[in-house]
């Protein structure tokens, strides 16, 4: 009998958020970079970098962590955002569910794509693109309401897909 494939929509890991993590066993697990989107993975949607965020990337850079900014949204916000941040690397208009930027964010920053880690809050981009690179993935549980209509829909439709892989596995509790 072969083994059934893992759904490219499956997370490797869950999260209720990345503010929460231990960190310092992360990089003792060999993580070396961390990949994260922006809206309702580190902020809600739309908001800029909170002194909270700052603090978080200026606790991973002080681990040894590279980080990047990887984002469907426009070079303003992108790039104010990861520059406010510190972020190493990033790029605006990522092309998610592609998998390419993240492969190009593993390259800028040196780093094997098993040594790397995406974090993101939806399925259908930030998860599928990550997965189609082969790099770990981190399901975020959403930080707020979402403001605009597809994305509204892309909640909906990621619902079975969330029902189907709380079955096998715990939403929002399990870490990397």
């Amino acid at each position: 009998m072969s083994k059934r494939k893992k759904s490219s929509l499956y997370p490797c890991y869950s999260i209720a958020s990345v503010y929460d993590l231990d960190f310092p066993k992360l990089y003792e697990k060999g993580y070396r970079a961390l990949f994260f989107d922006i809206d309702n993975t580190l902020v809600l949607h739309d908001a800029p970098a909170s002194k909270e965020t700052e603090e978080f990337f200026e606790k991973l850079r002080g681990i040894g962590f590279k980080t990047a900014i990887l984002s469907n949204n426009g070079k303003e916000r992108v790039e104010k955002f990861a520059t406010k941040v510190g972020a190493m690397y990033y790029r605006e208009n990522a092309g998610k569910p592609s998998g390419k930027a993240y492969l190009d964010a593993a390259e800028a920053l040196n780093t094997e794509k098993e040594k790397c880690l995406f974090f993101g809050d939806q399925l259908f981009t930030d998860i599928l693109g990550g997965n189609r690179a082969g790099i770990p993935t981190v399901l975020v549980r959403p930080m707020g309401r979402e403001k605009y209509f597809h994305i509204v829909l892309k909640r909906i439709l990621e619902k079975p897909f969330l029902f189907m892989y709380q079955r096998k596995n715990t939403l929002w509790k399990n870490e990397p």
